[in-house]
């Protein structure tokens, strides 16, 4: 007598489950592949600290040699050093040793594109915020083509009127 093999139960969470549960093609979701998000998220936590940004903001003009992003960020030595290390293991930068100096530099320019970037879109975010949008302006920017003053005049025309206004005494 032949023995019929009992079918091993189906995944419902698959789309050829789901249909033949009655799930319309429209409604099945999609699983969203988590690894890339997760990817994308920790590199923006690897981002979120103010000494990396700084580093990764002077080091836009080029390789720099450690004592000099001391002297420009003013931070203790073993500060910096946590901070390069965490830089260095992301990949985002690099390190060389010229003889008892160790020079870092950016590993690509779409690094000095994303900080470009964010700092386009901070001066917008801080439009109606006169002291940090002064700041901002204020803080010397690597690119010396780049004028911090023209990326806040390209400010969307709602956020120009709205910066205008409080500087005026006006409405908020």
């Amino acid at each position: 007598m032949l023995h019929s093999a009992s079918p091993l139960p189906e995944d419902p969470r698959t789309p050829a489950a789901a249909h033949r549960a009655g799930a319309n093609d429209e409604e099945t979701e999609v699983p969203v592949p988590v690894p890339l998000y997760q990817a994308k998220a920790e590199f923006f936590r690897m981002l979120g600290h103010p000494v990396r940004i700084r580093v990764l903001e002077l080091l836009q003009d080029g390789p720099k040699p450690v004592r000099d992003l001391l002297a420009a960020i003013e931070v203790e030595p073993p500060n910096l050093s946590q901070q390069l290390a965490v830089l260095r293991r992301s990949g985002i930068v690099t390190a060389t040793r010229e003889g008892s100096t160790v020079v870092y530099e950016l590993a690509g320019g779409d690094v000095a594109e994303l900080m470009r970037a964010a700092r386009r879109i901070l001066t917008e975010m801080l439009a109606g915020q006169n002291e940090l949008l002064a700041e901002l302006r204020d803080t010397p920017q690597a690119d010396p083509q780049a004028d911090p003053r023209a990326a806040s005049r390209a400010v969307a025309p709602a956020a120009s009127r709205a910066t205008a206004e409080a500087r005026e005494g006006g409405a908020e």
